[in-house]
């Protein structure tokens, strides 16, 4: 019996063009055939939590994104795939870009728990101010403190641009 690991990289771009077709400007894959409780030109995935799109092939779950860049490029990425937008339904082939993971974490939206209203923010009760990090690699970079949560953001900004290029997520 085979894992998943080996099953996937058995999966070919001729194979998935067989069971699927993916239209690159919407991110849309749809079935080829019809058989196995699916009919023929039937979008194909399910969106699990998270908001991510996966997609059953050959009995093996896989991640529409990683079969968009299957479809296009002709191989599966050794590397995890960024969503530039943050939206991780949007699989259009210019939503897509690899990324290691530092790079796929520097575009990650303002978490939930967020109570300044902005990234890379949050009050320093023993000082009394806002503090600003940033953070690259895993390694996390003190920016200073600030009287305002707008001083801070903006002092993130700046250090986001610097360290993380084209994957920045600034505060707006």
């Amino acid at each position: 019996m085979t894992n998943k690991g080996e099953q996937t990289k058995a999966l070919t771009q001729e194979r998935l063009k067989e069971l699927l077709r993916y239209d690159q400007n919407t991110g849309v894959f749809v079935h080829n055939k019809s058989g196995h409780g699916v009919f023929k030109e039937d979008v194909a995935g399910h969106t699990r939590r998270g908001g991510y799109i996966y997609i059953s092939v050959d009995s093996v779950i896989l991640a529409a994104h990683r079969l968009a860049w299957l479809y296009v490029h002709g191989e599966l990425p050794d590397r995890e795939i960024d969503h530039a937008n943050c939206d991780p339904s949007d699989n259009r082939l210019e939503n897509l870009r690899l990324a290691d993971r530092s790079q796929n974490n520097c575009n990650r939206r303002i978490q939930k728990n967020n109570t300044s209203g902005f990234k890379g923010v949050d009050w320093a009760k023993s000082k009394r101010k806002w503090r600003a990090v940033v953070k690259k690699n895993n390694r996390c970079h003190h920016l200073g403190y600030y009287s305002t949560a707008a001083e801070a953001a903006a002092a993130y900004n700046s250090a986001a641009k610097k360290l993380h290029g084209d994957f920045k997520r600034v505060n707006t």
